[in-house]
């Protein structure tokens, strides 16, 4: 009989600590979680706009900013961080399969489009052959910028260009033979005075103070090219990754963005319509 209950308690003891693994694993009830960003303007929405929703459902959560945006989906790869705000739909998937990660986005949030600056001239009607234009060099916002000077009619895109693979070799002139350069998508904005024009990505205009309405041309941003709260996708069914996307959609957040001047030209979410 002895032996018996032994055995029991063995048995009973080897199920509960199998599902206590598998909670700790899935993560389901945690209330701690690290959200990862690149530089812009998404982690003041987060700070400002996000958090104080998490904080009154008793999440501690910690922000952690990258300095450079192709260290953010690593760190989520080895599980420094648990959800993150930097990355289009289009840019995640080029990842996922780059990295043989396995990442899901939950929603979108408010999204700066790409625009077309200048400091050197006031209209477009001022371009012509030679015309230099930066844009920047990853491949999904350098595809996002070409198709902005094909709108344009300043060049052709060959009909497989890639996106997330996308590269210059796929563009030709169309009415004009433009010079493109190629430069870091954080540094066009401060090097404006060097060239014609210049793509720049919105979230960098925002944090600059400007205005994205301020553009000679902006972007007619695809679903594709729009930013994303990305998980892991086996946290897609975690209380807190429901309570994230919540927070991004609710009525307290869009106060707080509709109430932000310099979020004037973002796209927003459709869940607010």
């Amino acid at each position: 009989m002895k032996k018996i209950l032994i055995t029991i308690l063995v048995g009973l003891l080897l199920i509960l600590g199998g599902c206590g693994k598998d909670k700790s694993t899935t993560g389901e009830d945690k209330k701690e979680i690290t959200v990862g960003f690149g530089v812009g303007t998404y982690e003041e929405q987060f700070r400002n706009g996000i958090l104080p929703i998490l904080e009154d459902k008793g999440y501690d959560v910690t922000i952690k900013t990258f300095s450079q945006n192709m260290q953010v989906n690593p760190a989520m790869k080895e599980g420094s961080i648990d959800a993150s705000v930097f990355q289009s739909t289009a840019y995640m998937n080029g990842i996922n399969e780059e990295l043989n990660t396995n990442m899901t986005g939950i929603t979108f949030v408010p999204s700066a489009p790409q625009g077309l600056y200048s400091t050197n001239h006031t209209s477009l009607d001022e371009v012509k052959d030679g015309t230099t234009v930066a844009v920047p060099n990853d491949p999904v916002n350098q595809e996002r910028a070409v198709r902005i000077l094909e709108e344009l009619g300043w060049v052709q895109v060959n009909e497989n260009a890639g996106t997330t693979d996308f590269n210059l070799n796929s563009v030709k002139a169309d009415k004009y033979d433009i010079d493109i350069k190629v430069l870091d998508p954080a540094q066009i904005l401060v090097s404006l005075q060097d060239v014609d024009y210049g793509v720049v990505n919105g979230n960098y205009i925002a944090s600059a103070g400007k205005k994205i309405t301020d553009a000679l041309k902006i972007e007619n941003t695809p679903e594709e090219h729009r930013i994303i709260v990305s998980i892991n996708e086996a946290d897609k069914d975690t209380e807190w990754a429901k309570d994230l996307k919540d927070a991004y959609e609710s009525d307290k957040f869009k106060s707080y963005m509709e109430s932000q001047e310099k979020y004037d030209g973002f796209i927003l979410l459709d869940a607010w319509k």
